[in-house]
């Protein structure tokens, strides 16, 4: 982890990440994967073609899946996260925590490519948080995500499943080894006399610095992995 804030501040910030949350996506497949043993050993009713019935299974599994972690909100909790909203995260903040917001979500983690383009599209609503909440905006990038994880978003079977169903079922591989380095950049300060719109293009200009400025382009796995033994000149 590597600081560009020279002046350590105390107090709430927002902190906005380029991540990449696909462990997660792993666990969940390991996990559909028991439970379609289970559903073999229950019967036909699991199997349907309906799409009621689809959808009940689908529902069921997942909160299985919450079961079998003690709950989805004792989950969250234990984790800090929160799905709660933007008047959620503007309390977090209020009560001087750190609150993490990846803008780019499912879209950005499945679709992004070896260039870390950002797919935030038109969301604003974490900079309605931080002008809500009147904190700074901390842009974060961590480099070489792209050559820890992949995911075949380019396939267009997958891009159309997505758009039509919001399903994140796209094939992911993975898990080398790579140099990972995050880097924080200066804050971006709370302005009232800023739009949301424009608070929106600091901070993805802010993001797209620091990549541009750490990280080489295209991404190569080759090239991170040797990262974690000899420094490579930019």
């Amino acid at each position: 982890m590597e600081r560009r804030d020279p002046k350590p501040r105390e107090g709430p910030t927002l902190r906005n990440f380029f991540f990449v949350i696909l462990g997660c996506i792993y666990l969940s497949n390991f996990l559909l994967n028991i439970y379609k043993i289970k559903i073999k050993v229950k019967g036909d009713d699991y199997l349907s073609k309906s799409w009621d019935t689809g959808r009940r299974a689908v529902l069921y599994l997942w909160d299985m899946y919450g079961t079998v972690w003690h709950g989805i909100k004792l989950f969250y909790k234990v984790h800090g996260l929160t799905h709660d909203g933007r008047e959620e995260c503007v309390e977090i903040l209020r009560k001087g925590y750190l609150l993490g917001v990846l803008p780019g979500g499912a879209r950005e983690a499945l679709f992004s490519d070896e260039n870390y383009s950002l797919l935030w599209g038109s969301r604003k609503g974490f900079a309605h948080v931080a002008r809500d909440a009147k904190v700074p905006i901390i842009p974060i990038f961590t480099k070489n995500l792209r050559e820890g994880y992949r995911a075949l978003g380019k396939i267009w079977p997958f891009k159309w499943l997505y758009e039509r169903t919001r399903w994140p079922i796209v094939p992911v591989y993975g898990g080398f080894p790579v140099k990972f380095c995050s880097y924080v950049g200066d804050p971006i300060p709370y302005d009232p006399n800023i739009t949301v719109e424009e608070l929106v293009e600091k901070t993805k200009t802010a993001i797209e610095d620091l990549r541009d400025k750490h990280q080489k382009m295209p991404g190569s796995i080759q090239r991170a992995l040797l990262e974690r033994f000899y420094k490579i000149p930019s």
